[in-house]
């Protein structure tokens, strides 16, 4: 299936920010709009990686729609692997990114990004994350319960922390079906940083919790340092899988 690229600007509470979506160049059987995915980005940022799996994702018949989270830091910015081995205020520079978001400023981010591409208020949607994007899904989920049908995480990050928030309190509450890949290996977000987080959805029929052996923090992207081709394909089709069940069982 053909998809075509577009960025849209929009508006948000803290100024301008860039909306990238992909979808199916063709109009969806039957008329209406593709089934709408929310992709959450991880810490380096909107980078060619993430659009080619965006691409990949919309040639299976979704609009894919992912808000550019650090546009209170500049236009479109990420960081490519040689980028961040090259440069040695990198890495500080990303860390600083991630610490100056707060949930609330992604969600609001992920609701302007929606009514950019005129999704209707009222009408579901899919959540999908990378790294601390994990936890962006966690949260729409919770906030959204009657809108997002499913979500999808994918080397998670920030599922536990000492707040009175946390996600791990209120995980076992969930309702709507959630798939976690995590590796073995990953030694940024450990599973023994996470496990509260699983102890509390251990009970959950419809949250699939999918380790990998071997499998480093990052594993999805192809060409990368930790791309790990079985934790990358397996985690690929269990989310369409999760999606196109969620959707009516496209």
């Amino acid at each position: 299936m053909d998809v075509s690229e577009q960025t849209i600007d929009t508006t948000t509470n803290d100024g301008d920010m860039a909306v990238v979506v992909s979808q199916p160049v063709d109009d969806p059987e039957g008329g209406g709009a593709w089934p709408t995915v929310v992709l959450f980005i991880d810490a380096p940022g909107l980078r060619p990686a993430t659009r080619d799996w965006m691409a990949r994702l919309a040639s299976h018949g979704y609009r894919v729609v992912a808000p550019d989270l650090h546009h209170r830091h500049g236009r479109l910015r990420y960081y490519e692997p040689a980028d961040m081995a090259a440069d040695a205020d990198a890495r500080p520079t990303v860390m600083g990114w991630i610490a100056s978001m707060t949930d609330d400023q992604i969600q609001h981010d992920a609701a302007c990004a929606l009514a950019a591409v005129g999704h209707e208020n009222d009408a579901p949607y899919a959540v999908v994350g990378f790294c601390l994007g994990a936890r962006a899904v966690y949260r729409a989920m919770e906030r959204n319960p009657d809108r997002v049908v499913c979500g999808a995480a994918w080397h998670p990050s920030f599922l536990v922390d000492d707040g009175p928030d946390s996600p791990h309190l209120t995980a076992g509450t969930l309702d709507r079906p959630l798939y976690l890949g995590i590796g073995e290996a990953d030694e940024v977000q450990s599973i023994a940083m996470h496990q509260p987080f699983l102890d509390a959805v251990s009970d959950l029929d419809h949250v699939d919790v999918t380790t990998f052996p071997g499998a480093d923090h990052g594993f999805s992207w192809p060409g990368y340092p930790t791309y790990d081709e079985n934790a990358a394909e397996t985690s690929w089709t269990k989310t369409v899988a999760l999606f196109d069940t969620a959707f009516g069982g496209r």
